[in-house]
């Protein structure tokens, strides 16, 4: 379907890949995966042509259709959610639009052109038939319903939606259209559970081919039974799902170290021997051999090694045995209540899930919890020698874009020291020149690391974290769970997730609308267990 065949790309001194193929097949879901940096946006415009490798070859058939979906969605009409979706379904809309044009042409019983505008209409509507047109809008209200929009919200305008929300229309235009490629770029990104869980099913049962970078795990394992990995230049492919991927890279790293320890020990040996020999005229033609065959040997690259970050927290001061207590809590929006008379008790050291479908009042949870929204009845009380961290994704808003990395970290710390801050950039994956970056051209996830080495510099005891895993990658996600394993403190938390769930809630809290909150004193696994599914409304995938 689509290869890259021997392509060699550089931009500037950085060489992104050299002599490096990939062919992904029809109907294969493949996973994406590489540092940041590496190249992976650029495959996406590779094939769809928006640029061209240096060397080497792209090829795909000329009739290809291609879907993109990618982290940004400026371009938005005032239209409806529903408007807005078919209008992504590419020939089959344009066929509808035209359609609905020449019936109120057909009107007009006396025009001239009528027999030709009759004879148009009729080649229209069959192939407007044929592409499904018909089925156009009960296909995209199901694409939406599954992820998570209401039928209010499909018929509301999009202008409406907040950043996320439009970002979910983007992604339901690209499902609706049904190309033969699908490419991904961080889809899950802005769902919650259950619309990830949706998304996991439709794309395992879709026909056409995906490439899709993803930072969750669990949908790599349960979408995608090929991974190709871009590092250092190289392309290569493994066969399977992200687990298989990670324990074959494993291999064919300790194998690259052993080969590389091999001929190490070889060229020792034989310098060792010319070193000793050189002078002993005995040995001229021995040590004049050897060098010629130290000169011929083609040396093998050190292998690259994979550095797992590591967030060392301070300790914190303990609290008390009671860190919050809501009593009675209310809060509305206008005419909708979205907590009624909510009773919770978070108690030292406990790791709270906040678990529910939209709309059911999580984030607006965490906001009363750290004082950022007042509740209309009942009270929020916050225990004896509590000092609470608040990660929101409004954190990366509020960074000052004109300063650089060091410079931010500088302003919040600045009795630290330059060595400590360094330390701390570096520990959240700011080092050498990265460290100079100005806020205003870090990405998603570079912002992500920045909020949080700022809250977690502080060492509170109670962490209030809204989705702290949105833009991380796979690397960040591992370092910060096992940082907050090893965390003395409280935390209560929203994530989508379910490897960040799996390994950190110790009680659940089940949130859904005109019902009591239900508490599960368990572990995320027994929670799912318990429910015999995987999130609030949806069986186990």
């Amino acid at each position: 379907m689509v290869e890259l065949v021997n392509v060699t790309m550089q931009y500037g001194s950085q060489v992104l890949f050299l002599d490096s193929s990939l062919k992904i097949n029809p109907g294969e879901k493949v996973g994406l995966v590489g540092p940041n940096g590496s190249g992976k946006t650029t495959i996406f415009r590779l094939i769809l042509g928006e640029e061209r490798p240096d060397e080497g070859s792209v090829e795909r058939p000329k009739r290809l259709t291609l879907g993109y979906f990618r982290q940004d969605f400026a371009d938005w009409r005032d239209a409806s959610v529903l408007a807005e979706t078919i209008a992504g379904a590419g020939e089959v809309a344009s066929l509808g639009s035209e359609l609905a044009a020449l019936e109120k042409r057909l009107d007009d019983w006396e025009a001239d052109d009528y027999d030709r505008v009759l004879e148009r209409y009729g080649e229209v509507q069959a192939r407007y038939q044929e592409g499904g047109g018909y089925d156009l809008e009960a296909r995209a209200r199901a694409i939406l319903s599954g992820l998570g929009f209401s039928a209010d919200e499909v018929d509301g305008k999009v202008g409406a939606l907040s950043g996320g929300w439009r970002m979910r229309v983007q992604l339901a235009r690209m499902l609706l259209s049904r190309p033969e490629l699908l490419l991904l770029d961080e889809p899950t990104n802005y769902l919650d559970i259950e619309s990830i869980v949706w998304l996991e099913g439709w794309l395992r049962e879709y026909s056409g081919a995906v490439l899709m970078t993803c930072h969750d795990r669990d949908v790599m394992n349960r979408v995608v039974r090929k991974v190709v990995e871009i590092d250092g230049g190289k392309i290569r492919t493994y066969t399977g799902d992200y687990d298989a991927y990670e324990r074959a890279r494993a291999l064919d790293a300790a194998q690259r170290e052993a080969e590389f320890d091999k001929q190490q020990a070889m060229l020792a040996k034989d310098l060792r021997f010319i070193t000793r020999f050189r002078a002993q005229p005995s040995k001229a033609s021995a040590v004049q051999s050897r060098a010629k065959k130290l000169d011929k040997i083609e040396r093998i690259e050190p292998p690259k090694r994979l550095i797992e970050r590591s967030f060392q927290f301070r300790r914190p001061e303990r609290s008390g045995n009671d860190v919050i207590a809501l009593k009675g809590v209310t809060k509305r929006y206008g005419t909708r209540t979205v907590h009624d008379k909510l009773d919770l008790l978070v108690r030292r050291g406990e790791r709270w899930a906040i678990m529910g479908e939209n709309g059911a009042g999580k984030t607006t949870l965490l906001k009363m919890m750290a004082g950022a929204v007042d509740p209309e009845a009942g009270a929020v009380t916050i225990g004896a020698s509590v000092s609470l961290g608040y990660f929101a994704q409004h954190n990366m808003e509020q960074l000052t874009g004109d300063r650089s990395v060091l410079e931010e970290l500088d302003a919040h710390a600045p009795r630290a020291g330059q060595a400590v801050i360094r330390g701390l950039a570096g520990a959240f994956g700011f080092s050498g020149d990265d460290v100079d970056k100005p806020i205003s051209v870090l990405s998603g996830g570079e912002k992500a690391r920045l909020a949080l080495a700022k809250i977690l510099y502080d060492a509170p005891n109670l962490l209030v974290l809204d989705e702290p895993t949105n833009h991380l990658d796979l690397t960040t996600k591992r370092a910060l769970v096992k940082s907050l394993a090893d965390y003395d403190g409280t935390i209560v938390f929203v994530s989508h997730d379910r490897a960040f769930l799996r390994a950190l809630a110790t009680r659940v809290v089940e949130l859904s609308p005109g019902v009591a909150p239900r508490v599960y004193p368990g572990t995320y696994d027994e929670y799912v267990t318990a429910m015999g599914r995987e999130a609030p409304g949806l069986r186990q995938a």
